[in-house]
């Protein structure tokens, strides 16, 4: 985090006589300093792709460990759209992608240009996420230290602000090496160490896409991402932590079966020439009108019925999406039912065959995209099964877990207090 008006601040205080030593901290910042120490410990850790009901499949002993001694949610909904980098924003704000900011993992915006979650740097100019603020932030300014292990959103400075501990996406990081980062954060002295952490594993996403959802290869990724988990727990047992820390853990989205004969060729249907490139592909693809043709003919075809598809103008979106009015949405949306992929002829023809046999992006109310949610902790109940939820409702619950006044935001507290202790 940018420290700067802090150190000015101090020096300040410092030139009037005041600010630098212990005994002559006021009343108020001795009791903010107590309260500080006395948070617990708070570490927020993501399964990319992690299906609710992959938890039934009886892989991850560990997670099924700190559910049997905490709360297992039958499933966590995902925000719309059902991708990576919306919904892990989504998380961590409160606030569902139309609001966020980040409304695909592929999107254009009128001053900044495209962003892509593969383009580095637009992932690290903080001008694509300040719509939103982040927990981390938040924290900060509470006076909690923060780190962030591999989290969408973290790597960019953000309203002037980074995360205290936080490293670049090196997607090659073996699990239990991020594991390692985080102890080694938590055995940092008590003034230099974070309250709020966050952790992500992306194996299980990977095998999903790769290999589909019902594949052996997602179902060793389960096992060794709750191995990493295993290594983390010991981690905490030898340093104390364990109990003394509360730990969420979440999925962003789940995950459907999407054969290989299942593609809409979308330039079958609408003349390409009438629209800018396409902005995103796969589940869901946006349009956006080419200068001086007539883009009301194009929405009036698209958006009549069509196999496997459904197309509307931003404006006539279903409302239970939530989305639609932010800028960087496309004027045109077309989303793909669930098991079906949206291409052209000529993206298809440039993947040789090689295409995802798992995608995610569609209908959040669809049961095959919905996430899992563990929690385990002093602050949570022991051994109680909790009811379906939306994601925006994990950033409300992490607030009042650490102590601090959340941003308005679109999660309710009311609506997952019943996981915590009375």
């Amino acid at each position: 985090m940018n420290r700067l008006p802090r150190l000015l601040l101090c020096s300040l205080l410092a030139l009037a006589g005041c600010a630098t030593h212990p005994s002559v901290l006021t009343p108020e910042a001795k009791a903010q300093q107590a309260k500080v120490a006395a948070t617990a410990p708070l570490l927020l850790i993501s399964i990319d792709g992690y299906r609710a009901d992959y938890f039934d499949r009886h892989l991850s002993p560990t997670l099924e460990q700190l559910a049997a001694t905490g709360v297992h949610a039958d499933s966590m909904q995902p925000s719309f759209p059902s991708l990576t980098f919306p919904n892990h924003y989504a998380i961590v704000t409160g606030m569902v992608p139309d609001h966020n900011g980040i409304v695909n993992n592929n999107m254009v915006d009128t001053q900044l240009g495209k962003f892509s979650l593969k383009d580095r740097s637009a992932v690290r100019n903080g001008l694509w996420w300040d719509q939103a603020t982040p927990l981390w932030e938040t924290a900060d300014a509470n006076g909690l230290r923060t780190a962030t292990m591999f989290w969408p959103g973290s790597e960019a400075d953000i309203q002037g602000e980074h995360p205290d501990y936080w490293k670049k996406f090196k997607a090659k990081m073996k699990p239990n090496r991020r594991v390692d980062q985080i102890l080694k954060w938590l055995d940092l002295p008590a003034g230099k160490r974070p309250t709020f952490l966050t952790l992500y594993f992306d194996a299980v996403d990977h095998a999903g896409h790769e290999h589909g959802p019902d594949s052996p290869e997602v179902d060793q990724a389960l096992r060794d991402t709750d191995a990493a988990i295993a290594h983390l727990v010991d981690g905490l047992r030898k340093r104390g932590l364990f109990d003394k820390m509360n730990i969420i853990v979440v999925a962003d989205h789940g995950m459907a079966s999407v054969p290989k004969e299942n593609h809409i060729l979308i330039d079958t249907l609408m003349s390409m020439d009438d629209v800018e490139p396409v902005t995103t592909a796969g589940v869901l693809v946006g349009f956006n009108p080419k200068l001086g043709h007539d883009f009301n003919a194009v929405e009036q075809q698209m958006e009549q019925p069509h196999q496997h598809m459904h197309c509307w103008d931003k404006t006539r979106i279903p409302a239970r999406f939530q989305y639609g009015s932010n800028a960087r949405v496309p004027r045109l949306v077309c989303l793909a039912d669930v098991g079906w992929s949206i291409a052209t002829t000529e993206s298809l023809a440039k993947k040789k065959g090689h295409v995802s046999l798992g995608e995610h992006g569609y209908d959040n109310a669809d049961p095959k995209m919905r996430a899992l949610f563990v929690a385990h902790g002093p602050a949570f109940q022991r051994g109680i099964r909790f009811h379906n939820f939306p994601n925006v409702d994990v950033y409300p619950l992490m607030a009042h877990l650490l102590g601090i006044r959340p941003k308005l935001s679109d999660g309710r507290f009311e609506d997952v207090q019943g996981m915590l202790k009375q």
